[in-house]
């Protein structure tokens, strides 16, 4: 399979993401659900910064996971593959858009 890179947007910034050509739609889902879980933390007004918001919604996003291993909330019945390849989009997600902070330092 060859690698391919799609536009994304996560908090109004748009990225640049590579992504196994066919496995879009699984990246465009993680785009998606990483961006509901930044705004929902930026909107509640607790916490200021990109990178901050972004490490907040990444440890939601863990404990989630953790959950679903333990067979509880919202992953319960994903295979082991299933939950992987969420994870894997997600870090990729959450990487590049820390990226741009990177650069600030």
């Amino acid at each position: 399979m060859s690698t391919i890179q799609i536009q994304a947007m996560i908090m109004g910034q748009s990225y640049t993401l590579a992504c196994q050509e066919g496995e879009q739609a699984a990246l465009h889902h993680a785009v998606a659900y990483l961006d509901q879980k930044m705004r929902a933390i930026r909107d509640a007004g607790r916490i200021k910064g990109t990178d901050r918001i972004a490490v907040m919604a990444g440890l939601g996003i863990a404990a989630e996971l953790l959950s679903m291993q333990r067979n509880e909330g919202p992953f319960a019945g994903m295979t082991l593959a299933q939950w992987q390849q969420q994870i894997a989009t997600i870090t990729e997600v959450v990487d590049q858009a820390l990226a741009p902070q990177e650069k600030l330092f």
